[in-house]
């Protein structure tokens, strides 16, 4: 029995150590496998709610990130690369000088802009990268005026075509402020034009602008930011106004059509002699006879509209400004409609041409500043010297029904059946609103160099002479010429 008890107890202590290595190896191998378990359901999460759980904060860091992205200075910190000015980066110190017209958010839902509230807090990556293709397309007449201390791209010196009445630093005015507020659309940049560009976008191509005094005023601040890289030849004559790059084989010319319909001065029906008439169904016969020889063409108009004429349609009388004999009865058309008529016939013909499939662009009406009366009855814009703020827009009723009837005009010409794709090659560069704040870019009283003008109110509180309709240059007027070459990229880039 003696010999027994040691074998026995031998036997035992020999058994429980291989337990023990046996559970513990079994329970570090479930460990391991709880861990790599844990590991690949980290990796690849099963269900969505494990996906918005492991991705939701990220997602929502990038959109409030996105949200910033919109702000006033974040374009010029992440340049758009559409964008091929030559002008040098801003600065920290010049982006801090980029301010708003106000201390109001750019974001003015007034101006039609979208608020950041009004995003989706769920934006895929997809999402943003469409949202970031519309932008480089947006909308570009709707946003704010916001100081650039860079300036104009030329001065009233450095451009020999400047009309002595656009030439408000020549002719005396004090202030320059005016020259240095660019126009920023609410979704994206407009680049500060490029001339080199252009030229290049325009190689073997003609632009020609076509209708009154303010287009020439656009044609003449084109031909001054063109300058500044190569001086034209003059190839104009009596009938139309052309300057040649020979770089590049690019025409600018200018077709002076107050009307853009019909006109003549011989006696009509019971309309007498020496009056304008004008056929509002008939285009101006030699804008169409002109237009095989252009590939863009800039249209705008309107304000001969309040002067002396005579409407016909269908070869009849009916209507007239500031002339309709027959007290009896009122016209059928008066001027504010029959500006409308005239905007949808020259758009059809023109659209219809079968010689030219060239680029239309209708700049919509620009509106001027006239207070306290027209420009012949006392009306002022002296001592404007910065754009209103915004929500300080005075509404002009008159200014806004001409804007309508012109935008009217212009959808019923494009939803013509006849034109088809032609109806693509029609475009409406709607300034008026932007416009509607630059009541500090007309000359005013600084239409001269007369040493002599009088540019204050008199003893009686009567304004200067003034021209609150053209545009000062360099100056607001420029801002045309960005949104027409932009205009013109996107077609010629087919975007």
């Amino acid at each position: 029995m003696t010999s027994a008890s040691p074998r026995a107890s031998s036997s035992s202590k020999t058994v429980f150590p291989r337990k023990v290595s046996s559970i513990a190896f079994a329970i570090g191998g479930l460990a391991s496998f709880v861990i790599f378990a844990s590991l690949l359901l980290f990796t690849h999460p099963i269900g969505s709610s494990v996906t918005g759980y492991f991705y939701g904060y990220e997602t929502t860091q990038h959109v409030v990130q996105f949200h910033h992205s919109t702000d006033l200075d974040s374009s010029h910190q992440n340049p758009s690369p559409d964008s091929t000015s030559d002008s040098p980066p801003l600065t920290q110190d010049s982006q801090d000088k980029l301010l708003p017209i106000s201390s109001q958010d750019s974001t003015d839902v007034r101006l039609g802009e979208e608020t950041n509230s009004g995003r989706s807090s769920n934006v895929s990556m997809d999402e943003e990268a469409t949202r970031d293709s519309i932008e480089t397309e947006c909308d570009l007449y709707h946003g704010s005026w916001v100081y650039d201390p860079r300036g104009p791209l030329y001065t009233n010196n450095s451009c020999p075509l400047l009309t002595q009445m656009q030439n408000c630093q020549g002719n005396g005015r004090p202030d320059k402020g005016y020259e240095n507020w660019r126009w920023k659309p609410s979704q994206c940049d407009l680049p500060r034009f490029d001339a080199k560009k252009f030229l290049e976008l325009m190689r073997g191509k003609t632009l020609a602008f076509i209708g009154d005094s303010v287009a020439r005023n656009q044609m003449e601040s084109m031909m001054c930011l063109l300058w500044q890289v190569e001086t034209p030849v003059n190839r104009g004559n009596r009938k139309m106004q052309r300057w040649h790059f020979r770089s590049s084989s690019v025409m600018i010319a200018r077709m002076w059509s107050s009307w853009l319909v019909h006109q003549f001065n011989e006696p009509f029906g019971f309309a007498p002699e020496g009056v304008t008439k004008l056929k509002l169904d008939q285009p101006d016969e030699r804008i169409m006879e002109a237009l095989p020889n252009f590939d863009v063409v800039v249209l705008s108009s309107g304000h001969w509209f309040a002067k002396q004429s005579v409407y016909i349609l269908n070869d009849e009388i009916v209507g007239g400004q500031l002339w309709w004999p027959d007290k009896s009865k009122p016209a059928k058309v008066n001027n504010v409609e029959a500006f409308g008529i005239s905007v949808e016939t020259i758009m059809r013909a023109m659209a219809k041409h079968p010689n030219y499939t060239g680029l239309t662009i209708l700049r919509t009406w620009s509106p001027d500043h006239y207070e306290g009366g027209a420009w012949n009855t006392g009306g002022s814009c002296t001592g404007k010297v910065e754009p209103l703020s915004p929500g300080k827009l005075v509404k002009n009723g008159f200014t806004e029904i001409m804007h309508e009837k012109q935008a009217t005009g212009f959808h019923r010409a494009v939803a013509d059946d006849g034109l088809g794709n032609r109806s693509k090659k029609l475009k409406l560069m709607d300034i008026t609103e932007a416009f509607g704040y630059r009541h500090d870019g007309h000359p005013g009283p600084y239409r001269s160099p007369d040493p002599k003008k009088i540019t204050k109110r008199g003893p009686d509180g009567q304004p200067p002479p003034q021209d609150c309709l053209h545009w000062c240059m360099p100056g607001p007027v420029d801002t045309w010429n960005e949104m027409v070459l932009e205009i013109i990229r996107r077609d010629l880039e087919g975007r």
